[in-house]
């Protein structure tokens, strides 16, 4: 553009510089960038309490409302898609507004959704238009988390901070997915759905009486986000990583909208199946095991290149995935063994690209470049969990090559993640 380049936004901590006495447990938490990290971390696991709900309870709702593959996949995919449209708005506006606020907006938007949820939905469409709901709460939650954590936390610690803070998302889906099976076969499904709101609520109450309020620019103008905007575009380094966690989340969120009725389905046709988790509990151990896979995997990319790390764990979990897809028939015991390996791949590279980005990110647009971070990663959740509904429909009547092909889709779309890191980032 023609003309003297913006100054650079000016940051502005809306939390007061000097607190009374009677405040000293809150200058404690502005002093310890660990803290505001853990109760970041806390929150985010609190407000994701609705995330695996319905993942969880897929094959239930399958049988009672009499869905087709596509139809679940639609629904697993709203939610998603939601995502997707909140976010560069809510995400994008954390440069010029206060994270914290756009975080408790989520935090309320998530529990109305859950415990809408638990009262009125009746079928398809009423589940479709709560499902929508929820993936707008999720917008908030998500990512203005992630920014109110990054304006507490600089320096060379910071990716470490941030591999914590992206981890507790496995946290928060593995207790997500736990709770959703234990109270649906003690309560019944909308139970386990008005507790997930319940625990968002709790969340809600606990940032808005401990964490921080995050720092924003005194520039509110539109050219200036539009200028963010076409700086990240243009930075090869951070769009790199973005692309690559396109490629990531396309395999994750439809290895969580589909494990469930996979493992489901393989204990059903099982001849013995003997004293076992159940599918439930079994990819709440998935999402567990997740948390150290990915805080690990970072800290592997800080020794030996994040990368060169991040490629080759991609592609080794688009080999997994094929293995996975085709052990159908295989002891159920190995299924789970296959399972949890696969999960450990998928999260491994999780931490590590988001820090990519984050620490690519052009000065001052921070918000900006977490915001198209986490669209395409979206967009990406949406399309993958519906092309495994589509394929599994198409390929309806042989189980065990629609199973095997639904793996083969989620692992295609990772194996797209190493060629964006190849092409696109700058070698240093």
């Amino acid at each position: 553009m023609g003309g003297a380049p913006a100054s650079e936004p000016v940051l502005v901590d809306r939390e007061p510089r000097s607190l009374p006495p009677s405040d000293d447990w809150r200058r404690c938490l502005l002093a310890n960038p660990l803290r505001i990290t853990l109760l970041l971390c806390a929150t985010e696991v609190l407000g994701l309490a609705g995330l695996a709900t319905f993942s969880a309870l897929l094959p239930t709702f399958i049988q009672t409302w009499e869905l087709s593959n596509t139809q679940a996949g639609w629904l697993s995919a709203v939610y998603y898609g939601a995502y997707v449209v909140a976010v560069p708005l809510l995400t994008a506006g954390t440069d010029r507004r206060d994270a914290k606020r756009i975080l408790l907006c989520g935090l309320i938007i998530g529990a109305l959704a859950s415990l809408g949820f638990a009262w009125a939905a009746t079928g398809f469409w009423s589940a479709l238009i709560l499902r929508f709901l929820s993936g707008v709460s999720l917008a908030g939650i998500y990512m203005p988390g992630l920014k109110l954590l990054g304006d507490h936390t600089e320096g060379s610690l910071q990716s470490r901070y941030v591999s914590f803070y992206t981890a507790s998302f496995s946290l928060g889906t593995s207790f997500s997915y736990f709770m959703a099976g234990e109270i649906h076969l003690a309560l019944g499904w909308r139970w386990a759905f008005a507790a997930a709101g319940l625990l968002t609520l709790v969340g809600c109450a606990m940032t808005a009486l401990t964490v921080p309020a995050g720092k924003t620019s005194e520039h509110h103008h539109d050219f200036q986000l539009r200028r963010n905007l076409w700086a990240v575009l243009g930075n090869r380094q951070a769009m790199a990583y973005i692309l690559a966690y396109a490629a990531h989340m396309w395999e994750l969120f439809s290895l969580r909208s589909w494990m469930v009725a996979f493992l489901a389905y393989s204990r059903q046709i099982q001849i013995s199946v003997g004293p076992a988790l159940s599918p439930t509990q079994v990819v709440a151990l998935i999402n567990l095991i997740g948390l150290p896979a990915s805080i690990g995997g970072n800290e592997l990319c800080r020794r030996l290149g994040r990368s060169r790390t991040v490629r080759i764990i991609m592609l080794t979990s688009a080999l997994v995935s094929v293995g996975v897809g085709f052990s159908l028939r295989l002891p159920y015991v190995w299924v789970v063994c296959l399972g949890l390996v696969y999960g450990i791949l998928v999260l491994g590279d999780s931490a590590s690209l988001t820090a990519g980005a984050v620490a690519s990110a052009p000065a001052g647009g921070r918000g900006t470049t977490l915001a198209v971070h986490s669209s395409l990663g979206f967009g990406a959740a949406f399309l993958g969990p519906l092309a495994t509904g589509i394929v599994l429909d198409l390929l309806r009547g042989h189980a065990d090559l629609a199973w095997g092909m639904a793996f083969i889709t989620m692992g295609a779309g990772c194996a797209l993640g190493p060629l964006a890191l190849r092409l696109l980032k700058k070698r240093k």
